[in-house]
């Protein structure tokens, strides 16, 4: 039997355009999809407090997640999204800064057709947003040498067809499932 989906609450500065969302919501899915982790998604505006999950995240997307205000400047801004640590140990919470984001891509963002921009864009952001998934489900701070779970992006990184977790990612994250499979209490 699969492992229940994480519980993803989200929670955005400022909403982002439907196919911005569409595309966050579709790229996030693919990349945990194929390692057989599903996601619900909630607004943390409509959480309750009394929903249970056995596996959680809580993400706050920073600073506006569409493509307004493109410049033809290249830009270094510093971290894309993190995760949230005490003592060493992952929190179930993380950021991701869509400023940042469009930020560092807006030049070669420009360079798409404008119709294929929000797509692209909510890519880049979903694969970050994948990324730190990655550090909470996996209870894990360390980054590989490739894959989603590198320590620095490049900008085709963001922008390619197609971006996976590597092997040693995968296995780590495969680890996190079985100990939540492991946690689950027997019907």
């Amino acid at each position: 039997m699969p492992a229940p989906p994480a519980t993803l609450y989200t929670e955005f500065q400022q909403a982002p355009p439907a196919a911005v969302m569409d595309s966050i919501r579709g790229e996030s899915e693919a990349i945990m999809g194929r390692l057989g982790i599903g996601l619900e998604w909630r607004s943390l505006a409509g959480a309750r407090g009394n929903e249970v999950s056995l596996q959680l995240a809580v993400i706050r997307f920073q600073g506006r997640c569409d493509t307004n205000g493109l410049s033809p400047h290249r830009v270094q801004p510093g971290a894309l999204g993190w995760t949230h640590e005490s003592d060493g140990v992952i929190l179930p919470f993380g950021e991701v800064d869509c400023d940042r984001i469009r930020s560092f891509i807006q030049v070669d963002l420009l360079g798409v057709p404008a119709a294929d921009r929000e797509f692209v864009f909510g890519r880049a952001v979903g694969r970050v947003l994948a990324h730190e998934l990655y550090h909470i489900l996996a209870r894990s701070s360390h980054h590989s040498s490739g894959g989603v779970g590198k320590a620095a992006y490049a900008v085709q990184d963001l922008l390619a067809g197609r971006f996976v977790f590597d092997a040693s990612e995968a296995e780590e994250l495969r680890n996190g499932q079985l100990r939540v499979e492991a946690a689950e209490p027997a019907h």
